[in-house]
């Protein structure tokens, strides 16, 4: 049996792209942002983090896991903007990342090779 379409039904809602979803996805971004800082995670190194990885940073910062990456690419966005507000603003108490000795727990420096 085909299904017909219906003329007079509203077209389907793209819910992933509404502004209630646009308005999620920046409070959920802010709120990793504002943990990921606090761990000197910087934004290149954010976004080079494999998926599981991104889903542990997302639960630690006490927030769902992003289902898209569009969200990954706002917090890291907001990384940016909080390094640059940063550097102006040296001596502001916010400036330093309060946790900067936990960024070992979700990036891995590179390991040197035995020779």
């Amino acid at each position: 049996m085909a299904i017909e379409s219906d003329p007079e039904r509203e077209p389907e809602v793209d819910f992933a792209h509404t502004e209630q979803a646009a308005r999620n996805r920046q409070e959920k971004a802010v709120g990793i942002a504002r943990y990921v800082w606090d761990r000197a995670i910087a934004p290149d190194e954010l976004l080079a983090m494999p998926e599981e990885t991104l889903r542990k940073l997302a639960r630690a910062a006490e927030a769902h896991p992003p289902r898209s990456r569009e969200t990954w690419t706002a917090v890291a966005d907001l990384l940016d903007r909080k390094t640059r507000w940063a550097t102006q603003h040296p001596d502001h108490p916010a400036s330093v990342p309060a946790h900067a000795d936990e960024k070992i727990m979700w990036v891995k420096p590179p390991i040197t090779p035995w020779t």
